[in-house]
């Protein structure tokens, strides 16, 4: 029997209908993930990332192929598999504890075994004290750790994350990063993180998975080869991170978003001297 967390994705295409005519969106997508493996995606925009990652939480089952979960096809929801989204989707009504605790909502425990779980799970991300804050007296970071919160308390095999730190400041998605890894050391459940941040890719993932665009698809795929928890200097992440740069760059043309091409600025304006004094 597999183990619990191993996700297995053969042979996957979709499309959509755009205008009454058909779009590839992905095409002939292979991925395998061990269980408890840290597996980042990255990709151009439009590569069809976060759509990969929807096949995966069972939101849409319109596609061709086999997603596959411990060795049972993918066909809904569930709460072996947790789900965060880019914006923390907070109910704003509700508290930090109770937005957590929606994570519980259909588990098969009783009320004091959830509030101990949403506790522990709080206590996990750092937001102990802020049990009863209300959303909108939280940081963006924090408002994020409460939803990776959410994500967790259920205890699921695998956690799916759509781009969670993509919204936040330098700064406070370094720590977030940090923590997330710090977290995973943790919890040793499976994590596939869907980002645009190639640093972020090589600083979290065990391997790292490159999309191409148009339709997406896997181009290549890059094993770190480094233990957790890391430091973002070594020297093995910097090779990974040029070698993932060039991958994309190869997938995107000379005029992609990771273009190592120097940039041209606009020509100077001349402007005359009467002009310039007015």
């Amino acid at each position: 029997m597999a183990q619990q967390g191993h996700l297995e994705i053969r042979n996957v295409a979709k499309q959509f209908q755009v205008a009454g005519a058909l779009l590839p969106v992905l095409d002939n997508v292979n991925v395998s993930v061990a269980a408890g493996e840290f597996v980042t995606i990255v990709g151009a925009s439009g590569c069809g990332k976060s759509t990969l990652l929807r096949l995966v939480a069972g939101l849409d089952r319109d596609y061709g192929g086999t997603i596959d979960y411990d060795g049972d096809g993918i066909d809904g929801p569930s709460l072996d598999r947790g789900l965060v989204f880019q914006e923390p989707r907070l109910f704003p009504w509700l508290s930090v504890a109770q937005n957590v605790a929606l994570g519980l909502l259909n588990a098969d425990m009783d009320t004091a075994a959830k509030r101990r779980s949403v506790a522990e799970h709080i206590d996990l991300v750092g937001l102990s004290g802020f049990e009863n804050a209300f959303p909108h007296q939280l940081s963006g970071g924090m408002a994020q750790r409460a939803a990776i919160a959410r994500g967790l308390v259920n205890r699921p095999g695998l956690l799916l994350l759509d781009e969670p730190f993509g919204a936040l400041d330098a700064l406070t998605r370094a720590r977030l990063q940090a923590e997330l890894q710090r977290i995973w050391s943790h919890e040793r459940i499976t994590m596939v993180l869907v980002t645009h941040d190639v640093d972020e890719a090589v600083y979290l993932g065990d391997r790292v998975v490159v999309m191409a665009p148009r339709p997406g698809r896997i181009a290549e795929t890059f094993e770190v080869g480094l233990a957790h928890p890391r430091d973002r200097s070594d020297a093995v992440l910097l090779r990974t991170r040029n070698a993932v740069l060039a991958a994309l760059e190869a997938t995107t043309g000379p005029d992609g978003p990771w273009s190592s091409k120097p940039q041209t600025r606009p020509a100077a304006i001349s402007i005359p001297p009467q002009q310039a004094a007015a």
